[in-house]
């Protein structure tokens, strides 16, 4: 693939992460979709199979740039639990759009590529729970259910941080997250 059809697919999926994240998967057109980057909605079939393909790729995209960029801050870190929080916050509060795109659309993706797509994210998670099961001795499960509670209170930014400032929101988001992961449950 040459750097021209590169720079375009990736335009496409931009646009098409703002359309989708703003209007919905359905409630967005093909020929919007087009029109977004100057192309007519059948000229878009040259870089995507359709629409489903189109948001198929946004999503293989995000998780496994979550998961890669996860590892290699993990094996690079003198403290991997802030490398990974450092990491997510950051990604939810740059990319809101495609937050909200994977939260609302992921059911939308056809079955081959949504397994895919759950696959990566079990690996992204299971890095997380490695690192965060290191910390704090507690039963596997509990670890996940907490690693799941905090990327979710993470990634729930798009819906909240509205009134701070991003790096009020950051500070804010990596003390709550590293109190969660770290707190050891009381038994009831």
């Amino acid at each position: 693939m040459d750097i021209g059809t590169r720079e375009r697919r990736a335009q496409i999926l931009t646009a098409a992460t703002d359309l989708f994240a703003g209007r919905g998967f359905h409630g967005v057109s093909i020929h919007e979709l087009g029109a977004a980057v100057g192309l007519t909605g059948p000229a878009l079939y040259r870089h995507f199979k359709g629409k489903e393909a189109l948001l198929a790729e946004i999503l293989l995209d995000i998780s496994t740039r979550l998961y890669e960029g996860g590892r290699e801050r993990v094996a690079a870190a003198a403290d991997p639990l802030d490398a990974l929080l450092t990491w997510q916050i950051s990604f939810a509060l740059d990319h809101p759009a495609l937050i909200t795109v994977h939260e609302r659309e992921l059911p939308h993706v056809p079955e081959a590529p949504r397994r895919e797509i759950r696959r990566i994210q079990r690996a992204y998670v299971e890095e997380w729970v490695t690192v965060v099961g290191a910390r704090v001795p507690r039963p596997e499960a509990e670890t996940r259910a907490a690693v799941h509670a905090v990327i979710g209170l993470i990634n729930s930014t798009p819906h909240s941080a509205g009134g701070l400032e991003r790096s009020a929101m950051a500070a804010l988001l990596h003390t709550m997250a590293r109190a969660a992961l770290l707190a050891t449950p009381r038994r009831i």
